[in-house]
């Protein structure tokens, strides 16, 4: 890990870091996570059976309210001015469950990672929620960022 810390001053307390003085740079991440089901459960989601409507379409805007709200939920995290947000939620019979991709950009002085791993988290828990009458013990995981570009760090690829 290079470098301190940046969410704690010299005396070991938390606080939001000043951005006021970085320039505003085009900003990108994707994240990804998956909600693991049963075969059962996926083909009730993917044919359009839950009780509670349409699950995908459900969770995608679920996961872009999570992307905007990401300052609301995670303290030090400061609100940005979001310009993108797209979802993809790709049922998986291998898996079986649902792959859930989230692309974030913004023009801004800090970046989107957060956002896109809380859109890829709030989708998931709107997935669970959906269908949770008929499954229970879905696993939610592989929360993750793949991918992030813009800001002094430059760009990063998950291998």
């Amino acid at each position: 890990m290079a470098g301190k810390l940046t969410h704690f001053d010299d005396q070991g307390q938390a606080h939001m870091v000043d951005v006021s003085d970085k320039p505003v740079t085009a900003r990108t991440a994707i994240a990804e996570g998956w909600v693991k089901m049963t075969a059962e459960t996926l083909a009730l989601i993917t044919e359009g059976r839950a009780k509670k409507g349409d699950v995908l379409g459900i969770a995608r805007i679920a996961g872009i309210t999570g992307a905007k709200r990401t300052a609301d939920l995670i303290p030090l995290c400061h609100p940005l001015p979001i310009t993108k947000v797209a979802l993809d939620l790709t049922p998986d019979p291998a898996l079986p469950g649902i792959r859930i991709t989230a692309t974030v950009k913004t023009g801004g002085q800090t970046g989107v990672e957060m956002e896109a791993l809380t859109a890829v988290s709030t989708a998931a828990l709107t997935v669970y929620d959906m269908v949770k009458a008929v499954q229970k013990d879905m696993e939610i995981g592989g929360i993750r960022l793949t991918f992030k570009d813009g800001g002094k760090s430059g760009r990063f690829a998950a291998p």
